[in-house]
């Protein structure tokens, strides 16, 4: 792209603002110059002379014709050339002396040849380089091989090399800037996609911190509820568990929403994403809100530790797998919970047993939080989306016999 620079550019600026003005300033000009230029006589006894000869009434009259439809060149350049090379023919077979009104034909191919394609630049330039010319040296009062008919073939060429160099400027100009400004309308889509991306992770993150503390706070105020009466050393403790889940739902919102947080903003988070470290911890809570879960976890230590991704997400499902189970499976239900590494890929697979079967034997069990049912949730789409962004992929279905399986594959390699 181009600047205007320097003292020239307030000049620029209006003309640009101001076209039609323009040309009419260009018109008079070129004017001035054909009648200035009428009076000098390149044939004089020591060279050229000026003001030994004067320019005939109907040479003038041609001058101004061809100076006034100069003035419109922008908005018909073909139909001013025809008339300008038309007002030339007249003065080139007529004249004498010559006035120099093929000015106007050169000013005009010009025009002609910067603001068409070219093909008709080359079209164009080519049938008035060759009548002008060949009129000149064939019909006019001078000999074939004067100056002045070659002059007229040279400077109508000149004019539209000169107006093909501009145009093939401006579209080389033009090619840049569109090319810039898709550039950055393909930087500005990015980096929506990206934003988007990270809104919708955490998005998930946000969904599993509060599905599962909330459960858990839900179960345990629900057994302190139940027991406050006859046991308030159980209910003390569910509290407690109650307490304990929520600070720690809290502590994990601060984090995440933290992420959001802008670069001068105080108390970045600093702690880490939880992982497989702390599954145990994880197990814990769901055991002491009576959900009995066995842990089978083998990595394999020769293998090196898990990519931080693939940690997380197999955190993630093993936490939204048992708050499922511990919000949809039936009372005394138990759960497995197998975290095996398996070549270049890990294998987190959590089971029920479904727990003891509904009174009412119409009852069924409801489907798990983003199950196919109408419950509307989003645990599951949560965890296929997860394993689905790392390249795995998960399963959940019904158990043969009762329960539920869940079986997700993430690859580490």
């Amino acid at each position: 792209m181009t600047t205007d620079l320097g003292p020239f550019a307030p000049t620029r600026q209006w003309m640009r603002a101001h076209p039609l003005a323009t040309d009419a300033v260009l018109a008079f000009g070129a004017f001035v110059s054909m009648v200035v230029g009428s009076f000098a006589d390149p044939h004089g006894p020591h060279g050229p002379t000026f003001g030994t000869r004067t320019p005939e009434p109907f040479s003038l009259v041609l001058m101004l014709l061809g100076a006034a439809v100069l003035v419109f060149r922008r908005r018909r350049p073909r139909t001013v050339l025809a008339v300008t090379c038309g007002l030339s023919l007249l003065e080139l077979t007529t004249g004498e002396p010559r006035a120099p009104v093929a000015m106007c034909t050169v000013i005009a191919l010009y025009t002609v040849a910067s603001c068409t394609d070219r093909p008709t630049t080359w079209r164009t330039g080519l049938l008035s380089m060759a009548g002008l010319t060949g009129v000149a040296m064939l019909a006019g009062p001078l000999p074939w091989y004067a100056q002045e008919n070659i002059g007229i073939f040279a400077w109508t060429g000149m004019a539209a090399a000169a107006g093909d160099a501009v145009r093939s400027r401006r579209a080389f100009v033009d090619a840049i800037r569109e090319r810039a400004e898709r550039a950055e309308r393909t930087r500005d889509e990015e980096a929506r996609r990206r934003v988007a991306e990270e809104r919708l992770r955490i998005a998930r993150d946000l969904h599993d911190v509060v599905a599962h503390h909330i459960a858990l706070v839900n179960v345990q105020a629900g057994v302190a509820a139940h027991v406050m009466d006859r046991r308030p050393d159980q209910a003390k403790e569910a509290l407690a568990h109650v307490r304990d889940a929520s600070r720690s739902a809290l502590n994990e919102l601060r984090a995440t929403v933290g992420l959001l947080r802008q670069s001068g903003d105080p108390e970045a988070p600093t702690e880490p994403a939880p992982g497989l470290a702390v599954l145990d911890e994880l197990v814990d809570t769901f055991r002491h809100a009576g959900l009995p879960v066995e842990v089978i976890v083998q990595l394999g230590r020769g293998d090196g530790p898990l990519p931080a991704a693939a940690d997380l997400a197999a955190y993630r499902v093993v936490q939204e797998a048992l708050t499922n189970v511990r919000k949809h499976a039936g009372p005394g239900a138990r759960a497995e919970v197998s975290v095996v590494r398996v070549g270049p890929s890990v294998e987190v697979t959590v089971l029920d047993d479904g727990g003891d079967p509904p009174a009412n034997a119409s009852d069924s069990t409801p489907e798990p939080d983003g199950g196919d049912g109408d419950g509307g949730g989003h645990g599951l789409l949560g965890m296929r989306e997860r394993t689905g962004a790392l390249g795995g992929s998960c399963f959940a279905g019904p158990r043969y016999g009762g329960g539920y399986r869940v079986h997700a594959i993430l690859p580490v390699g």
